[in-house]
């Protein structure tokens, strides 16, 4: 920042987007008996962060002396932007020349106090940071620190922002993401609580409830890639919308289907698995426009981590509002939370960059990285899609990294019980252990990768060294559960492997949008399907092994899956773009 009548002889060239202090065109310079001192605090603009604006400009003119005071930012406006704030005496009689600079991009960042000059007694420390990416930048210029006694007339410039508007838009994209696979998961895992009451109240045996609990997935394996295409096509921004309203609303009415009849509840069940079914395409086609490639982990790690906060959330609050409202309180709580999101997201995101008028072209030349943004796809290259090694790599590694995970998260009730022998309870309140590591170590490995594509590593050997290590960890834990000997042990190592499992966020999950941003909905929903074609014949094969074998068997054929999709991975994948 520079401040007219104080920072003398001292240029601050802009910041945006070099990261590098140069001089700019013109200094400002103190003038005789003027004094001016600034408290701050921060605000953010695309990758920098700047701290606050408070002008105040001494009183004390000595006779002949004039006024030049300017409030500028990092050097980063030139005059052409310098309104006049209002007229005092000393501009009545041709001295003071008080301004207000303020860029048209960032929009009303200054507020005038009652439009008056800005005259002060005493002066405080001018203290200025300036953050790029990691490096700060800190100006110092020591002043008077008496009180500061207001002469008459006198008022204050103050920079005036929400903390909402201190956030980069693209980060607001990303939050509202992370907010809608929230509520995903809480719709999604509140059935598997409250269907314990709902079957003693309905008399549903164990096989109605195994149909109930698998209807789900009959909408959602249909809308992947229908989804995929959709967002492709039209933009992430509706389809995810669509698709947020349409399992609120199928939330919402699962007690009045369950109370009409049996077929009612699964038809709505396999509804709800059509609108989460878009989420995932619809969020990766609409992170691909927004993000770039240098925080493009960090920002998929922080999503996919809504997921699993969703289940620890829906699972401890469900429970709560079972016992003191009954279960249909659960659907109706939850599926209501949708309308607010739906709110935030129709008036806050658009489906790319350049759709938004409020985004500054400091962010979107940072967005965009200097290339220009594409249409969206009106026909959708299947054969040449299918034809790309890279892409099968990503639909097979799926397929292996979902059999063990979808197992783990399945089946983990039963083995703690049957196993471990923690009683119903217990075995409820760690199933939430292993959402919550995936949750941290999933935002742990996006920071990693993005830190390592940073400082030059390629692309390419980031995501293969994380999805190693999504696939090689898990490996190693589960073969150690067959040599621990306590529970506590057994805990211990069903949670790193599930940690572990989370750096796949940063591997194959981020995948998509590098190798074909414009088609990153599709490649999501191709992938993705052959995710949960491996959920649903991974915990119906377990079920099948467990009344031969035992759970050491379940676990070599996870163990081998998990093998065969690391040697897949780093023999086929790419980082670079092989789809335009």
């Amino acid at each position: 920042m520079a401040i007219g009548g104080f920072i003398s002889n001292r240029n601050f060239g802009s910041f945006i987007g070099s990261g590098k202090v140069f001089p700019t065109g013109r200094a400002i310079s103190r003038h005789r008996g003027e004094r001016a001192g600034i408290a701050c605090a921060r605000y953010a603009q695309g990758s920098i962060f700047y701290e606050s604006l408070h002008c105040q400009m001494a009183n004390g003119f000595t006779s002949g002396s004039s006024c030049s005071s300017f409030l500028q930012v990092a050097g980063h406006f030139d005059e052409n932007f310098l309104k006049p704030l209002a007229t005092c005496p000393q501009q009545r009689r041709g001295r003071c020349k008080c301004y207000l600079s303020a860029d048209p991009s960032l929009g009303s960042w200054l507020r005038p106090n009652k439009g008056k000059c800005q005259h002060f007694n005493h002066v405080k420390a001018i203290r200025t940071r300036t953050y790029y990416k990691s490096e700060e930048y800190d100006i110092t210029e020591p002043a008077g620190v008496d009180s500061m006694k207001a002469a008459e007339g006198s008022s204050e410039v103050v920079l005036v922002s929400s903390w909402w508007e201190q956030v980069p838009k693209r980060w607001v994209i990303v939050l509202l993401c992370f907010t809608a696979f929230l509520l995903c998961n809480m719709d999604r895992v509140n059935m598997s609580i409250a269907i314990l009451p709902m079957s003693q109240e309905f008399k549903w045996n164990s096989a109605t409830v195994g149909l109930i609990q698998s209807s789900f997935f009959w909408g959602y394996l249909l809308t992947q890639i229908v989804g995929g295409i959709w967002a492709d096509k039209i933009g992430g921004k509706l389809v995810l919308g669509f698709g947020v309203v349409w399992w609120s609303m199928a939330t919402i009415l699962t007690p009045i289907a369950a109370r009409i009849g049996l077929p009612f509840l699964l038809i709505m069940r396999a509804f709800m698995g059509i609108g989460e079914g878009v989420a995932m395409p619809a969020m990766n086609n609409i992170l691909s426009k927004w993000i770039p490639v240098s925080e493009r982990s960090r920002s998929l790690a922080l999503v996919y981590s809504g997921m699993y906060l969703g289940s620890v959330t829906g699972l401890a609050v469900s429970p709560m509002l079972i016992h003191k409202f009954g279960w249909a309180s659960v659907f109706y709580s939850f599926g209501s939370l949708g309308s607010i999101w739906f709110a935030l997201w129709i008036k806050k995101a658009y489906s790319s960059p350049k759709e938004d008028p409020e985004l500054s072209p400091q962010e979107k030349k940072l967005i965009l990285g200097g290339n220009v943004a594409k249409e969206p796809v009106s026909v959708i290259p299947w054969k040449l899609i299918l034809s790309k090694a890279p892409v099968w790599a990503l639909i097979i590694s799926h397929f292996c990294h979902n059999w063990g995970t979808f197992i783990l998260l399945t089946w983990m009730p039963t083995y703690y019980n049957q196993v471990l022998k923690f009683n119903l309870t217990e075995s409820g309140l760690l199933c939430v252990l292993p959402w919550l590591t995936m949750a941290v170590f999933a935002n742990i490995g996006g920071w990693i990768a993005d830190t390592l594509v940073s400082r030059g590593l390629s692309i390419t050997t980031v995501r293969k060294i994380m999805q190693s290590i999504g696939f090689l960890g898990p490996a190693f834990f589960l073969t150690q559960l067959s040599h621990v000997r306590t529970p506590a042990m057994a805990v211990l190592c069903m949670a790193c492997s599930q940690g572990s499992d989370a750096f796949s966020q940063s591997g194959l999950y981020s995948n998509h949008q590098d190798i074909g941003p414009r088609y990153a909905g599709v490649l999501l929903g191709l992938s993705n399907t052959a995710g949960v074609l491996a959920g649903v014949f991974g915990t119906a094969a377990t079920g099948y092994i467990l009344q031969r074998g035992s759970w050491d068997d379940v676990f070599k054929v996870a163990v081998a899956l998990y093998i065969i999709g690391t040697l897949v991975w780093n023999l086929f994948s790419t980082g670079e773009k092989i789809l335009d």
